[in-house]
């Protein structure tokens, strides 16, 4: 088998790193109208999803909740259009900065599981770390491998023989 064939195909890629991001989206707009599932609060919600006190207000979460539509969107709108579409290289920018965002927040992850404490609130306990290793950091790194597999440029059709 060779690698390619171990890889997802664009489109189911793109249909995960879409489907993350809207489902995440749609949380920040959950949390705007001032319901803090899956916390008890406000402050239980911050620590564990962020590690420090953070306001959950829409005009704090209804932006972010635009910026995961708007990287859902140009991800699956880059694996269904190509490109070679009019807006190819706009769609290409903007699922390579969803890559570039999610990595980078993976890395972040990966320092604050090895002990970096920079950025977190020490009031935050234990359920920040154990959300960040176990689910916020390896889910970052796989959308960041699937955006750039919608971004690889597409393969050429091998000619019929």
């Amino acid at each position: 088998m060779t690698p390619d064939r171990l890889l997802p195909t664009r489109r189911a890629a793109a249909l995960a790193v879409g489907a993350v991001l809207t489902a995440d989206g749609l949380l920040h707009v959950f949390w705007s109208t001032g319901r803090t599932w899956p916390a008890g609060d406000a402050a239980t919600l911050s620590y564990a999803v962020l590690g420090i006190d953070a306001p959950f207000t829409p005009p704090v979460v209804l932006p972010l909740a635009a910026v995961l539509f708007g990287g859902a969107a140009l991800v699956t709108a880059r694996a269904r259009l190509g490109r070679a579409h009019r807006a190819g290289r706009l769609l290409q920018a903007g699922t390579l900065a969803v890559a570039g965002g999610t990595a980078l927040r993976g890395l972040a992850g990966i320092g604050w599981a090895a002990g970096l404490r920079t950025g977190l609130d020490a009031e935050a306990g234990d359920t920040f770390p154990l959300l960040n290793w176990t689910l916020y950091t390896p889910l970052c790194l796989l959308l960041a491998a699937a955006a750039l597999r919608v971004a690889a440029r597409e393969e050429t059709p091998a000619r019929a023989r």
